[in-house]
């Protein structure tokens, strides 16, 4: 068994060795600058971590690995676009450094590299594994799309709200261990537990990113506190208020929320002593906390031994309590 730190290490040289020959250079360049940005690589490393539940020869799945990070650089490249985001892991975008039509451009070579890779998977397992990535695709691609739709909407719901997420954030780290688990042989039993432990861990997850972004540190959050507030965000955090809000919170918040000009930290403050006022932290730590819970008794139905298990939870673990 490798560790994720192991894990880890191995995708990085993979990524890092790889080597983009054709052309024009201009196309592939903002692809070469994109990879090189780094992050965490949680995806692929989940997909390797599935995959050495079974089988150790986790080499031999470098590439369909390596097409799940292409891919999810690849949506981070056009949300950056979208979003006219200046800045991804403290460096300029590539609509910033290049423009918007090589952001483009570039975007989708990666997506179709990223099918090339996934490509590579054994003939025995590549209808069922190309069957779940391009439905993985289109399902993040629906979640963007309510993302946006809810920009616009002052009613989006609890429900609504995790399904979005579901859809534009857990899926992907369901289907990467999904994908290792088909890829090593498992059964569809413990493929599909597998897929169920990455969807509720990745409900989870989204919903620390909201808490994170009220309540957590800067140094350790690795951005600033309150974008969220700022930009009206209709996070977990914002929707549980207003709906526990009596009238006069109602009025304050949406006055905030209707505010055309205002002191960002004035309204940072504000904003969230409101959600202190309601308890929207414990809120949200609740919901937090019970997905976590789902994801455990999903993995604890994973049919392998608990010791194999035991990597994959102290990395969630990990992901999970991180220094507010």
């Amino acid at each position: 068994m490798y560790t994720a730190s192991q894990l880890l290490d191995k995708i990085n040289k993979y990524i890092a060795d790889i080597q983009f020959t054709r052309t024009p250079k201009g196309l592939y360049e903002p692809v070469e600058y994109t990879l090189s940005l780094g992050g965490k690589r949680i995806r692929p490393v989940l997909m390797l971590m599935a995959y050495n539940l079974y089988r150790e020869d986790v080499a031999s799945i470098y590439e369909p690995a390596a097409a799940i990070e292409v891919y999810h650089n690849h949506t981070l490249l056009h949300d950056d676009l979208m979003d006219r985001s200046d800045m991804r892991r403290g460096k300029p975008t590539v609509h910033k450094v290049w423009n918007d039509n090589t952001a483009v451009l570039s975007g989708d070579a990666m997506l179709i590299l990223a099918f090339r890779y996934m490509t590579a998977c054994p003939a025995e397992h590549l209808k069922e594994v190309m069957d779940l990535f391009s439905l993985t695709m289109l399902e993040i691609c629906e979640g963007q799309q309510l993302d946006m739709e809810f920009e616009s909407r002052g009613d989006v719901t609890e429900d609504e709200y995790i399904e979005m997420i579901r859809l534009k954030t857990a899926v992907l780290l369901a289907g990467s261990l999904k994908i290792g688990a088909i890829l090593a042989g498992a059964t569809a039993e413990d493929a599909e537990n597998l897929y169920k432990f990455g969807m509720q861990i990745g409900v989870a997850f989204q919903l620390q990113d909201d808490l994170l972004d009220v309540y957590g540190d800067p140094e350790v959050f690795g951005k600033k506190i309150g974008g969220d507030i700022l930009c009206n965000k209709k996070t977990y955090m914002l929707i549980k208020a207003l709906d526990r809000a009596d009238a006069k919170q109602r009025e304050e918040l949406n006055r905030w929320l209707d505010a055309e000009t205002c002191q960002p930290a004035e309204k940072i403050k504000a904003v969230t002593e409101l959600y202190n006022q309601l308890d929207i932290r414990s809120v949200c730590e609740n919901k937090m906390r019970g997905y976590y819970t789902l994801a455990m008794e999903s993995l604890a139905a994973v049919g392998v031994a608990e010791e194999r298990k035991k990597e994959l939870k102290n990395l969630v673990k990990l992901l999970m309590y991180r220094e507010m």
